[in-house]
Protein backbone atom coordinates (compact mmCIF):
# COMPACT_ATOMS: atom_id res chain seq x y z
CA UNK A 1 0.00 0.00 0.00
CA UNK A 2 1.36 3.43 -0.81
CA UNK A 3 2.31 5.81 2.25
CA UNK A 4 0.23 8.44 2.91
CA UNK A 5 0.94 12.07 3.27
CA UNK A 6 -1.45 13.03 6.06
CA UNK A 7 -2.37 9.73 8.43
CA UNK A 8 -0.46 10.65 11.79
CA UNK A 9 -0.66 13.46 13.85
CA UNK A 10 2.35 15.12 12.55
CA UNK A 11 1.63 15.10 9.11
CA UNK A 12 -1.67 16.56 9.98
CA UNK A 13 -0.25 19.39 12.40
CA UNK A 14 2.46 19.87 9.18
CA UNK A 15 -0.30 20.40 6.44
CA UNK A 16 -2.33 22.50 8.80
CA UNK A 17 0.88 24.87 9.18
CA UNK A 18 1.59 24.93 5.21
CA UNK A 19 -2.59 25.82 4.60
CA UNK A 20 -2.42 28.37 7.17
CA UNK A 21 0.61 30.11 6.02
CA UNK A 22 -1.37 30.78 3.00
CA UNK A 23 -2.52 33.86 3.88
CA UNK A 24 -6.59 34.00 2.89
CA UNK A 25 -8.14 36.68 4.31
CA UNK A 26 -11.91 37.80 2.13
CA UNK A 27 -11.32 39.78 -0.49
CA UNK A 28 -7.58 39.48 -0.91
CA UNK A 29 -4.82 38.62 -3.06
CA UNK A 30 -4.16 35.34 -1.23
CA UNK A 31 -7.78 34.51 -1.22
CA UNK A 32 -7.53 33.95 -4.86
CA UNK A 33 -4.23 32.11 -4.88
CA UNK A 34 -5.55 29.77 -2.44
CA UNK A 35 -7.42 27.61 -4.84
CA UNK A 36 -3.59 26.97 -7.06
CA UNK A 37 -1.99 26.35 -4.54
CA UNK A 38 -4.24 23.86 -2.90
CA UNK A 39 -4.73 22.14 -6.50
CA UNK A 40 -0.99 21.61 -6.67
CA UNK A 41 -1.13 20.19 -3.53
CA UNK A 42 -3.58 17.42 -4.10
CA UNK A 43 -1.98 16.86 -7.49
CA UNK A 44 0.37 15.08 -5.76
CA UNK A 45 -1.75 12.38 -4.74
CA UNK A 46 -1.74 9.24 -6.76
CA UNK A 47 -5.63 8.82 -7.52
CA UNK A 48 -5.36 12.92 -8.64
CA UNK A 49 -3.05 12.01 -11.13
CA UNK A 50 -4.47 9.27 -12.18
CA UNK A 51 -8.02 11.07 -12.57
CA UNK A 52 -6.59 14.83 -13.45
CA UNK A 53 -10.36 15.58 -14.43
CA UNK A 54 -11.51 14.48 -11.03
CA UNK A 55 -9.49 17.78 -9.40
CA UNK A 56 -10.91 21.06 -10.72
CA UNK A 57 -11.14 24.41 -9.99
CA UNK A 58 -14.41 26.27 -10.95
CA UNK A 59 -15.27 29.71 -11.21
CA UNK A 60 -17.19 32.37 -8.58
CA UNK A 61 -16.86 36.31 -8.45
CA UNK A 62 -14.28 38.80 -8.28
CA UNK A 63 -11.59 36.59 -9.77
CA UNK A 64 -12.02 33.92 -7.17
CA UNK A 65 -12.62 30.54 -7.23
CA UNK A 66 -13.58 27.25 -5.45
CA UNK A 67 -12.55 23.87 -5.59
CA UNK A 68 -13.45 20.36 -5.99
CA UNK A 69 -11.63 16.99 -5.35
CA UNK A 70 -13.97 13.89 -6.63
CA UNK A 71 -13.12 10.58 -5.09
CA UNK A 72 -15.38 8.02 -6.98
CA UNK A 73 -15.37 4.06 -6.50
CA UNK A 74 -16.04 2.77 -9.38
CA UNK A 75 -19.52 0.65 -7.50
CA UNK A 76 -21.11 3.44 -5.81
CA UNK A 77 -22.86 5.85 -6.22
CA UNK A 78 -24.18 7.24 -2.79
CA UNK A 79 -21.78 10.63 -2.22
CA UNK A 80 -20.99 12.28 0.66
CA UNK A 81 -19.90 15.83 0.16
CA UNK A 82 -17.49 17.39 2.42
CA UNK A 83 -17.50 21.35 2.83
CA UNK A 84 -14.87 23.90 3.89
CA UNK A 85 -14.22 27.37 3.43
CA UNK A 86 -10.80 28.49 2.75
CA UNK A 87 -11.06 32.27 3.44
CA UNK A 88 -10.73 33.86 6.79
CA UNK A 89 -11.41 37.16 8.82
CA UNK A 90 -8.47 39.80 8.67
CA UNK A 91 -5.62 40.21 11.21
CA UNK A 92 -4.89 43.70 12.76
CA UNK A 93 -6.15 42.39 16.17
CA UNK A 94 -2.84 40.42 16.53
CA UNK A 95 -1.13 43.88 16.17
CA UNK A 96 2.80 44.15 16.61
CA UNK A 97 2.29 39.54 16.24
CA UNK A 98 0.46 40.64 12.71
CA UNK A 99 3.40 39.31 10.92
CA UNK A 100 3.16 35.81 13.16
CA UNK A 101 -0.38 35.31 12.89
CA UNK A 102 -0.51 32.99 10.31
CA UNK A 103 2.54 31.02 11.68
CA UNK A 104 0.69 29.04 14.05
CA UNK A 105 3.99 27.34 15.52
CA UNK A 106 6.20 30.65 15.61
CA UNK A 107 2.79 32.74 17.42
CA UNK A 108 2.06 29.97 19.81
CA UNK A 109 5.87 29.86 21.09
CA UNK A 110 6.09 33.90 21.21
CA UNK A 111 2.78 33.80 22.91
CA UNK A 112 4.59 32.53 25.92
CA UNK A 113 6.27 35.30 26.45
CA UNK A 114 3.39 37.57 26.35
CA UNK A 115 1.51 36.22 28.90
CA UNK A 116 0.51 39.52 30.88
CA UNK A 117 -1.40 40.71 27.91
CA UNK A 118 -3.90 38.10 28.26
CA UNK A 119 -6.62 37.26 30.59
CA UNK A 120 -6.60 34.15 33.24
CA UNK A 121 -8.14 31.69 31.28
CA UNK A 122 -6.29 32.19 28.01
CA UNK A 123 -2.86 32.38 29.95
CA UNK A 124 -3.86 29.15 31.01
CA UNK A 125 -4.24 27.90 27.62
CA UNK A 126 -1.21 29.11 26.06
CA UNK A 127 1.13 27.82 29.02
CA UNK A 128 -0.39 24.33 29.11
CA UNK A 129 0.82 23.29 25.63
CA UNK A 130 -2.68 22.27 24.36
CA UNK A 131 -3.49 24.59 21.68
CA UNK A 132 -2.13 25.77 18.55
CA UNK A 133 -2.93 29.54 18.24
CA UNK A 134 -3.25 31.66 14.67
CA UNK A 135 -5.44 32.77 11.95
CA UNK A 136 -7.44 30.21 10.86
CA UNK A 137 -6.54 27.10 13.05
CA UNK A 138 -9.72 26.94 13.96
CA UNK A 139 -11.84 28.60 11.68
CA UNK A 140 -12.16 26.48 9.58
CA UNK A 141 -8.56 25.36 7.65
CA UNK A 142 -8.26 22.00 9.86
CA UNK A 143 -11.42 21.34 9.01
CA UNK A 144 -10.21 21.37 5.03
CA UNK A 145 -7.73 19.59 6.32
CA UNK A 146 -9.44 16.55 7.59
CA UNK A 147 -11.59 16.55 4.29
CA UNK A 148 -7.98 16.26 2.64
CA UNK A 149 -6.75 13.64 4.77
CA UNK A 150 -10.36 11.67 4.20
CA UNK A 151 -9.81 12.04 0.30
CA UNK A 152 -6.17 10.29 0.59
CA UNK A 153 -7.24 7.34 2.10
CA UNK A 154 -10.35 6.91 0.79
CA UNK A 155 -8.18 6.80 -2.56
CA UNK A 156 -5.65 4.72 -1.31
CA UNK A 157 -8.05 2.07 0.34
CA UNK A 158 -10.50 2.16 -2.03
CA UNK A 159 -13.50 2.97 0.59
CA UNK A 160 -17.09 2.20 -0.78
CA UNK A 161 -18.67 5.37 -1.12
CA UNK A 162 -17.51 8.92 -3.14
CA UNK A 163 -16.25 11.63 -1.59
CA UNK A 164 -16.69 15.02 -3.12
CA UNK A 165 -14.41 17.96 -1.12
CA UNK A 166 -16.06 21.21 -2.13
CA UNK A 167 -14.00 24.55 -0.47
CA UNK A 168 -15.07 27.75 -0.98
CA UNK A 169 -13.58 31.59 -0.22
CA UNK A 170 -15.33 33.92 0.78
CA UNK A 171 -17.66 32.36 3.89
CA UNK A 172 -16.90 35.13 5.97
CA UNK A 173 -18.53 38.19 3.96
CA UNK A 174 -21.33 36.94 1.72
CA UNK A 175 -20.65 33.25 0.91
CA UNK A 176 -20.35 34.45 -2.86
CA UNK A 177 -17.97 30.90 -2.97
CA UNK A 178 -20.89 28.42 -1.69
CA UNK A 179 -24.08 30.61 -3.81
CA UNK A 180 -21.83 29.59 -7.03
CA UNK A 181 -20.95 26.32 -6.08
CA UNK A 182 -24.59 25.33 -6.22
CA UNK A 183 -25.03 24.71 -9.72
CA UNK A 184 -21.14 23.02 -9.92
CA UNK A 185 -22.91 20.53 -7.74
CA UNK A 186 -25.96 19.82 -9.64
CA UNK A 187 -23.93 19.65 -13.05
CA UNK A 188 -21.20 17.60 -11.38
CA UNK A 189 -23.98 14.85 -9.73
CA UNK A 190 -25.40 14.55 -13.13
CA UNK A 191 -22.01 14.29 -15.13
CA UNK A 192 -21.17 11.08 -12.83
CA UNK A 193 -24.69 10.04 -12.10
CA UNK A 194 -24.73 9.71 -8.38
CA UNK A 195 -26.83 10.88 -5.46
CA UNK A 196 -25.64 12.93 -2.62
CA UNK A 197 -25.92 11.27 0.86
CA UNK A 198 -24.75 13.76 3.02
CA UNK A 199 -23.67 17.20 2.95
CA UNK A 200 -20.97 17.50 5.56
CA UNK A 201 -19.29 20.52 6.85
CA UNK A 202 -16.52 20.65 9.19
CA UNK A 203 -16.78 24.34 10.68
CA UNK A 204 -15.30 24.06 14.38
CA UNK A 205 -17.36 23.90 17.73
CA UNK A 206 -18.68 27.12 19.04
CA UNK A 207 -18.72 28.14 22.37
CA UNK A 208 -22.87 28.70 23.66
CA UNK A 209 -21.49 31.17 26.26
CA UNK A 210 -17.98 32.65 26.87
CA UNK A 211 -17.49 30.22 29.86
CA UNK A 212 -18.58 27.32 27.96
CA UNK A 213 -16.11 24.08 27.26
CA UNK A 214 -18.29 21.79 25.70
CA UNK A 215 -17.74 19.90 22.08
CA UNK A 216 -20.69 19.52 20.11
CA UNK A 217 -22.01 18.32 16.77
CA UNK A 218 -24.16 20.38 14.87
CA UNK A 219 -27.41 18.99 12.52
CA UNK A 220 -28.79 22.03 11.38
CA UNK A 221 -27.74 26.08 11.15
CA UNK A 222 -29.22 28.96 12.06
CA UNK A 223 -30.04 31.42 9.36
CA UNK A 224 -29.75 35.51 8.96
CA UNK A 225 -31.65 38.13 7.29
CA UNK A 226 -30.00 41.53 6.91
CA UNK A 227 -32.95 44.12 7.81
CA UNK A 228 -32.69 47.59 6.38
CA UNK A 229 -34.34 50.86 6.81
CA UNK A 230 -33.69 54.48 4.86
CA UNK A 231 -34.89 56.71 6.58
CA UNK A 232 -36.05 60.41 4.95
CA UNK A 233 -37.10 63.39 7.08
CA UNK A 234 -37.34 66.96 5.40
CA UNK A 235 -34.18 69.07 5.26
CA UNK A 236 -33.85 72.24 7.03
CA UNK A 237 -31.13 74.97 8.35
CA UNK A 238 -29.83 74.18 11.91
CA UNK A 239 -30.74 77.49 12.74
CA UNK A 240 -34.53 77.06 11.97
CA UNK A 241 -34.96 73.58 13.17
CA UNK A 242 -38.51 72.90 13.17
CA UNK A 243 -39.19 73.42 9.37
CA UNK A 244 -38.23 70.12 8.98
CA UNK A 245 -37.32 67.07 10.58
CA UNK A 246 -34.26 64.90 10.81
CA UNK A 247 -33.61 61.41 9.57
CA UNK A 248 -31.71 60.63 13.35
CA UNK A 249 -34.85 61.53 14.85
CA UNK A 250 -36.70 59.15 12.75
CA UNK A 251 -34.47 56.66 13.28
CA UNK A 252 -34.16 57.00 16.92
CA UNK A 253 -37.40 55.30 17.27
CA UNK A 254 -36.67 52.17 14.94
CA UNK A 255 -33.53 51.54 16.53
CA UNK A 256 -35.43 51.95 19.85
CA UNK A 257 -38.19 49.11 18.49
CA UNK A 258 -35.48 47.02 16.88
CA UNK A 259 -32.91 46.20 19.39
CA UNK A 260 -33.77 43.35 21.41
CA UNK A 261 -37.12 42.85 20.29
CA UNK A 262 -38.28 39.94 21.15
CA UNK A 263 -41.03 40.05 18.69
CA UNK A 264 -38.66 38.29 16.56
CA UNK A 265 -37.47 35.48 19.09
CA UNK A 266 -38.00 32.00 17.80
CA UNK A 267 -37.60 28.82 20.11
CA UNK A 268 -36.76 25.34 18.22
CA UNK A 269 -36.01 22.19 20.09
CA UNK A 270 -34.76 24.10 23.12
CA UNK A 271 -32.50 26.52 21.48
CA UNK A 272 -33.42 30.10 20.78
CA UNK A 273 -31.97 32.87 18.22
CA UNK A 274 -30.00 35.81 19.59
CA UNK A 275 -32.06 38.80 19.69
CA UNK A 276 -32.00 41.72 16.70
CA UNK A 277 -29.79 44.07 16.86
CA UNK A 278 -27.99 47.39 15.31
CA UNK A 279 -25.00 46.41 13.06
CA UNK A 280 -24.69 49.83 10.97
CA UNK A 281 -26.47 53.35 11.26
CA UNK A 282 -25.02 56.11 9.01
CA UNK A 283 -25.78 59.52 7.89
CA UNK A 284 -25.55 59.19 4.35
CA UNK A 285 -24.86 62.24 3.80
CA UNK A 286 -20.99 63.11 2.44
CA UNK A 287 -20.07 65.62 3.77
CA UNK A 288 -20.60 68.15 6.99
CA UNK A 289 -22.89 70.27 6.33
CA UNK A 290 -25.63 72.98 8.54
CA UNK A 291 -28.21 71.93 6.03
CA UNK A 292 -29.79 69.10 8.93
CA UNK A 293 -29.07 65.39 8.14
CA UNK A 294 -32.34 63.96 6.36
CA UNK A 295 -31.43 60.77 4.54
CA UNK A 296 -29.99 58.26 7.00
CA UNK A 297 -29.61 54.35 7.08
CA UNK A 298 -29.57 51.77 9.54
CA UNK A 299 -28.61 47.51 8.78
CA UNK A 300 -29.97 44.67 12.23
CA UNK A 301 -29.50 41.72 11.99
CA UNK A 302 -32.46 39.02 12.04
CA UNK A 303 -31.72 35.32 13.15
CA UNK A 304 -34.29 33.02 11.47
CA UNK A 305 -34.99 28.83 12.10
CA UNK A 306 -38.16 28.03 10.87
CA UNK A 307 -39.62 31.36 10.10
CA UNK A 308 -39.47 32.27 6.54
CA UNK A 309 -37.33 35.54 5.06
CA UNK A 310 -40.82 36.42 3.90
CA UNK A 311 -42.69 36.05 7.38
CA UNK A 312 -40.12 37.72 9.12
CA UNK A 313 -40.00 40.65 6.79
CA UNK A 314 -43.60 41.32 7.43
CA UNK A 315 -42.93 41.34 11.24
CA UNK A 316 -40.08 44.11 10.55
CA UNK A 317 -42.72 46.11 8.78
CA UNK A 318 -44.67 45.81 11.84
CA UNK A 319 -42.01 47.28 13.71
CA UNK A 320 -41.14 50.43 11.26
CA UNK A 321 -45.22 51.11 11.83
CA UNK A 322 -44.69 51.31 15.78
CA UNK A 323 -42.01 52.93 15.27
CA UNK A 324 -43.77 55.28 13.15
CA UNK A 325 -46.45 56.09 15.28
CA UNK A 326 -44.24 56.64 18.17
CA UNK A 327 -42.21 58.87 16.21
CA UNK A 328 -45.90 61.09 14.70
CA UNK A 329 -46.97 61.38 17.75
CA UNK A 330 -43.57 62.49 19.83
CA UNK A 331 -43.83 64.97 16.88
CA UNK A 332 -46.46 66.56 16.92
CA UNK A 333 -46.83 66.81 20.92
CA UNK A 334 -43.50 69.05 19.85
CA UNK A 335 -45.60 70.85 16.60
CA UNK A 336 -48.24 71.98 19.85
CA UNK A 337 -45.86 73.00 21.76
CA UNK A 338 -44.09 75.22 19.98
CA UNK A 339 -47.10 75.94 18.13
CA UNK A 340 -45.75 75.08 14.69
CA UNK A 341 -47.73 73.49 11.31
CA UNK A 342 -46.05 69.79 11.25
CA UNK A 343 -44.36 68.81 7.68
CA UNK A 344 -46.51 65.77 7.71
CA UNK A 345 -46.28 62.03 8.86
CA UNK A 346 -44.07 59.22 8.69
CA UNK A 347 -45.22 56.53 6.76
CA UNK A 348 -43.91 53.11 5.90
CA UNK A 349 -42.92 52.26 2.36
CA UNK A 350 -41.53 48.62 1.27
CA UNK A 351 -38.66 48.81 -1.18
CA UNK A 352 -40.79 47.35 -3.80
CA UNK A 353 -43.72 49.94 -3.51
CA UNK A 354 -41.03 52.89 -3.74
CA UNK A 355 -39.55 50.69 -7.20
CA UNK A 356 -42.92 50.63 -8.47
CA UNK A 357 -44.00 54.36 -7.70
CA UNK A 358 -40.17 55.47 -9.23
CA UNK A 359 -40.55 53.51 -12.28
CA UNK A 360 -43.59 54.63 -12.95
CA UNK A 361 -42.90 58.46 -11.92
CA UNK A 362 -39.44 58.43 -13.63
CA UNK A 363 -39.36 55.40 -16.43
CA UNK A 364 -37.71 52.40 -16.45
CA UNK A 365 -34.92 53.57 -18.44
CA UNK A 366 -34.00 55.59 -15.27
CA UNK A 367 -34.22 53.08 -12.37
CA UNK A 368 -31.82 50.97 -14.73
CA UNK A 369 -29.61 54.11 -14.92
CA UNK A 370 -29.44 54.48 -11.42
CA UNK A 371 -28.58 51.18 -10.67
CA UNK A 372 -25.89 50.86 -13.37
CA UNK A 373 -24.13 53.73 -11.69
CA UNK A 374 -24.22 53.09 -8.32
CA UNK A 375 -22.79 49.59 -9.36
CA UNK A 376 -20.03 50.92 -11.44
CA UNK A 377 -18.90 52.16 -8.08
CA UNK A 378 -16.46 49.35 -7.42
CA UNK A 379 -15.79 50.63 -3.74
CA UNK A 380 -19.43 50.13 -2.47
CA UNK A 381 -20.14 46.29 -1.29
CA UNK A 382 -23.53 45.47 -1.77
CA UNK A 383 -24.92 46.70 1.39
CA UNK A 384 -23.76 50.14 0.30
CA UNK A 385 -24.97 49.88 -2.99
CA UNK A 386 -28.76 48.61 -1.61
CA UNK A 387 -29.20 51.44 0.64
CA UNK A 388 -27.53 53.74 -2.05
CA UNK A 389 -30.03 52.64 -4.84
CA UNK A 390 -32.72 53.61 -2.57
CA UNK A 391 -31.64 56.65 -1.69
CA UNK A 392 -31.27 57.79 -5.64
CA UNK A 393 -34.79 56.62 -6.20
CA UNK A 394 -36.21 58.47 -2.88
CA UNK A 395 -34.46 61.61 -4.04
CA UNK A 396 -36.13 62.07 -7.00
CA UNK A 397 -39.69 60.96 -4.86
CA UNK A 398 -39.33 63.07 -2.04
CA UNK A 399 -43.15 64.08 -2.11
CA UNK A 400 -43.29 60.47 -0.15
CA UNK A 401 -41.35 61.88 2.94
CA UNK A 402 -40.64 61.98 5.42
CA UNK A 403 -40.85 58.29 5.22
CA UNK A 404 -39.11 54.80 6.66
CA UNK A 405 -38.53 52.86 3.61
CA UNK A 406 -37.64 49.39 4.25
CA UNK A 407 -35.57 46.62 2.38
CA UNK A 408 -33.23 43.85 2.87
CA UNK A 409 -29.88 43.71 1.93
CA UNK A 410 -26.92 40.65 0.97
CA UNK A 411 -26.46 38.51 3.05
CA UNK A 412 -29.08 36.09 3.43
CA UNK A 413 -28.81 32.78 4.96
CA UNK A 414 -31.72 30.72 5.15
CA UNK A 415 -31.75 27.72 8.16
CA UNK A 416 -31.46 24.27 7.62
CA UNK A 417 -32.24 21.55 9.78
CA UNK A 418 -31.95 17.84 9.17
CA UNK A 419 -33.13 16.80 13.35
CA UNK A 420 -35.20 13.98 12.63
CA UNK A 421 -33.67 12.53 9.14
CA UNK A 422 -32.85 8.87 9.84
CA UNK A 423 -29.31 9.17 8.90
CA UNK A 424 -28.72 12.17 10.41
CA UNK A 425 -30.34 10.66 13.82
CA UNK A 426 -27.96 6.96 13.26
CA UNK A 427 -24.75 9.67 12.96
CA UNK A 428 -25.68 11.29 15.94
CA UNK A 429 -26.38 8.47 17.93
CA UNK A 430 -22.83 6.98 16.44
CA UNK A 431 -20.50 9.93 17.44
CA UNK A 432 -22.12 9.83 20.57
CA UNK A 433 -21.35 6.37 21.67
CA UNK A 434 -17.88 6.08 19.63
CA UNK A 435 -16.02 9.45 20.85
CA UNK A 436 -17.34 8.75 24.57
CA UNK A 437 -15.99 4.42 23.99
CA UNK A 438 -13.00 5.68 22.05
CA UNK A 439 -11.79 9.11 23.64
CA UNK A 440 -14.01 9.54 26.68
CA UNK A 441 -15.00 12.66 25.40
CA UNK A 442 -18.18 13.93 25.51
CA UNK A 443 -19.63 15.46 22.56
CA UNK A 444 -23.63 16.83 22.74
CA UNK A 445 -26.31 17.84 19.83
CA UNK A 446 -26.97 21.23 19.14
CA UNK A 447 -29.45 21.73 16.34
CA UNK A 448 -28.78 24.73 14.81
CA UNK A 449 -24.97 25.63 14.47
CA UNK A 450 -24.90 29.45 15.84
CA UNK A 451 -21.97 30.52 13.74
CA UNK A 452 -23.23 30.81 10.19
CA UNK A 453 -21.84 28.68 8.16
CA UNK A 454 -22.10 27.26 3.64
CA UNK A 455 -25.04 24.69 4.83
CA UNK A 456 -27.56 27.47 4.62
CA UNK A 457 -27.19 27.10 0.77
CA UNK A 458 -28.19 23.04 0.38
CA UNK A 459 -31.01 20.77 1.25
CA UNK A 460 -33.37 24.35 1.30
CA UNK A 461 -36.76 23.57 2.00
CA UNK A 462 -38.81 26.60 1.70
CA UNK A 463 -41.69 27.59 -1.01
CA UNK A 464 -41.51 30.71 -3.55
CA UNK A 465 -43.61 32.34 -1.59
CA UNK A 466 -41.49 31.97 1.92
CA UNK A 467 -38.27 33.79 -0.48
CA UNK A 468 -40.19 36.47 -2.33
CA UNK A 469 -39.89 39.28 -0.46
CA UNK A 470 -36.40 38.66 -0.43
CA UNK A 471 -36.49 38.73 -4.56
CA UNK A 472 -38.68 41.87 -4.32
CA UNK A 473 -37.40 43.91 -1.95
CA UNK A 474 -33.56 43.55 -2.04
CA UNK A 475 -31.93 46.20 -4.59
CA UNK A 476 -29.48 44.71 -5.76
CA UNK A 477 -31.12 41.10 -6.62
CA UNK A 478 -30.55 39.97 -10.05
CA UNK A 479 -27.13 42.53 -10.41
CA UNK A 480 -24.48 42.06 -7.89
CA UNK A 481 -26.07 39.40 -5.55
CA UNK A 482 -28.24 36.44 -6.54
CA UNK A 483 -29.43 33.53 -4.21
CA UNK A 484 -29.97 30.01 -6.60
CA UNK A 485 -33.43 29.11 -4.83
CA UNK A 486 -34.72 26.24 -6.78
CA UNK A 487 -30.99 24.96 -7.31
CA UNK A 488 -30.78 24.92 -3.75
CA UNK A 489 -33.63 22.34 -2.97
CA UNK A 490 -32.69 20.39 -5.40
CA UNK A 491 -29.64 19.61 -3.27
CA UNK A 492 -32.06 17.44 -0.52
CA UNK A 493 -29.74 15.17 1.28
CA UNK A 494 -29.38 16.08 5.10
CA UNK A 495 -27.27 18.30 6.70
CA UNK A 496 -24.47 17.64 9.74
CA UNK A 497 -21.40 19.80 11.18
CA UNK A 498 -18.75 18.08 12.94
CA UNK A 499 -15.38 19.34 13.38
CA UNK A 500 -12.67 20.43 15.96
CA UNK A 501 -12.48 21.50 19.05
CA UNK A 502 -11.26 24.93 19.53
CA UNK A 503 -11.56 29.02 21.35
CA UNK A 504 -11.94 32.89 19.86
CA UNK A 505 -12.36 32.89 16.47
CA UNK A 506 -11.84 35.92 14.94
CA UNK A 507 -10.13 37.01 17.60
CA UNK A 508 -6.42 37.59 17.93
CA UNK A 509 -6.66 34.36 20.67
CA UNK A 510 -7.92 32.03 17.98
CA UNK A 511 -7.15 28.44 19.15
CA UNK A 512 -7.48 25.10 17.90
CA UNK A 513 -7.01 21.89 20.76
CA UNK A 514 -3.66 19.69 19.60
CA UNK A 515 -5.47 16.88 20.71
CA UNK A 516 -8.92 16.75 19.69
CA UNK A 517 -7.36 17.79 16.07
CA UNK A 518 -4.67 15.85 15.30
CA UNK A 519 -5.70 12.57 17.24
CA UNK A 520 -9.34 12.34 18.29
CA UNK A 521 -11.28 13.85 15.16
CA UNK A 522 -9.59 12.19 12.22
CA UNK A 523 -10.34 9.01 14.28
CA UNK A 524 -13.94 10.32 14.81
CA UNK A 525 -14.54 11.70 11.27
CA UNK A 526 -13.04 8.26 9.42
CA UNK A 527 -15.05 6.16 10.97
CA UNK A 528 -18.05 8.41 11.12
CA UNK A 529 -17.52 8.04 6.93
CA UNK A 530 -17.06 4.11 7.42
CA UNK A 531 -20.59 4.46 9.31
CA UNK A 532 -22.40 6.31 6.82
CA UNK A 533 -20.89 4.05 3.48
CA UNK A 534 -22.87 1.22 5.84
CA UNK A 535 -26.19 2.88 6.15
Amino acid sequence: MNELNWDTPLKLRALLDELVSWKSMTLSEGERQFPAKLRAKLQDLEYFRQFPNHLTTHEADLRRKFLTAFYKHPDAKETICLISHFDTVNTEEYGVLEPLATQPEELTKVLKEKLDEFQEEVREDIESGEFLFGRGTMDMKMGLVMHMSLIEKASVEKWPINLLLLTVPDEEVNSAGMRFAVPVLLELQKKHQFTYKLFLNSEPTFRQDPTDVSHYMYTGSIGKMLAASLFYGKETHAGEPLSGMTSPYISSFMTREMEWNDLFKETVFGETTPLPITLQQTDLRLHYSTQTPYRSSALYNIFLMERSVSEAFHLFEKVAETAAQKCNASYELICRKHHVEPIGKVKVIRYKDLLTYATNKLGEAYIHEVKADIHYNESWDNREKSLRITDKLMIQCQELAPAIIILLAPPFYPAVNSTGNELVEACTSFITDFAQKKFNLPIKRIHYFNGICDLSYVSYSGSADGWSAFEENTPVWGDSYILPFHEMQELNAPVMNVGPFGYDAHKRTERLNIKNAFEEFPVIMEELIHMVSKA
